[in-house]
């Protein structure tokens, strides 16, 4: 699943590459995709893009004053092809092509169900994905007192607050991991157990996490983001390896069937 950091690198890569082209055609391949039916892609050809925003893990282009919204859900991403090159070799499902007057933007997803979503609509914030989004964690001002805000006393596992879009924006499966090893905290805990101390670790731990990897996206091709993503993770996705942290080994979180991972040794209560 593509997160604040990935999509915070293809937002510049789009913006560079698209404000004030002009899109020329359109192909919707998989209809399920287009959330708004009553406004077809068809809307877009003839406009010009003049800016390019991430929400959370959304993509935004404004085409003159029209808005294409682009929700990438669990498994989809964008590619690029210049205008006259090569197709770009994908092994994901196409979901749409939109043409420029210099090259096609491709939206594809890769998951074993549609998760994709576009929407064309007036401003942003009519998605209802992005209109309930809470504050950004990736933003260098979210403050620890934010962060207290949004956790505010729940009885809620630290793993599933950081990935509800409603209370932390950008935050997904993989970097919840990361952050929650990093400020060696347990997953499962509730956010309501959490003491002054440990409010700050995983403050620390949200902002070095996230502020890292945006830096370490930067620049990467977008076709590479997801190998980049893997390749950096501690402990997402490395059941059965060594802890980095500690002498113990990282395991499959309890109740996650595999979908998150942490190091019991050094993350529990106990520790």
């Amino acid at each position: 699943m593509p997160e604040a950091p990935e999509v915070e690198a293809l937002a510049p890569f789009l913006r560079e590459r698209l404000r004030g082209h002009e899109v020329v055609g359109v192909d919707l391949v998989e209809g399920r995709a287009l959330k708004t039916r009553a406004r077809p892609l068809d809307e877009l050809i003839g406009r010009r893009v003049t800016a390019v925003t991430r929400f959370g893990k959304h993509i935004d282009l404004d085409l003159d004053g029209v808005h294409l919204a682009l929700g990438f859900g669990r498994a989809g991403w964008a590619t690029w092809q210049d205008a006259g090159a090569a197709a770009v070799d994908s092994t994901a499902a196409v979901i749409a092509r939109i043409a420029f007057d210099h090259g096609i933007l491709g939206i594809t997803d890769a998951g074993e169900w549609l998760s994709v979503q576009l929407h064309v609509v007036d401003a942003a914030d009519e998605v209802p994905a992005v209109a309930k989004l809470g504050p950004d964690a990736a933003d260098p001002a979210f403050s620890r007192e934010m962060l207290v805000t949004a956790l505010g006393g729940r009885r809620k596992q630290l793993k599933a607050l950081l990935q509800e879009q409603e209370t932390l924006a950008g935050i997904g499966n993989a970097y919840s991991d990361e952050i929650l090893f990093a400020a060696r905290l347990d997953p499962t805990a509730h956010a309501a157990s959490l003491s002054a101390d440990e409010i700050t670790r995983l403050h620390a731990a949200l902002h070095d996490t996230l502020t890292a990897a945006v830096l370490a996206r930067r620049g990467v091709p977008i076709a590479e983001q997801k190998a980049a993503k893997v390749a950096a993770m501690q402990v997402h996705g490395r059941t059965g390896e060594p802890c980095p942290g500690c002498a113990g080994v990282v395991e499959d979180i309890p109740g996650t069937k595999g979908g998150g991972q942490w190091c019991p040794a050094c993350q529990s209560s106990s520790a």
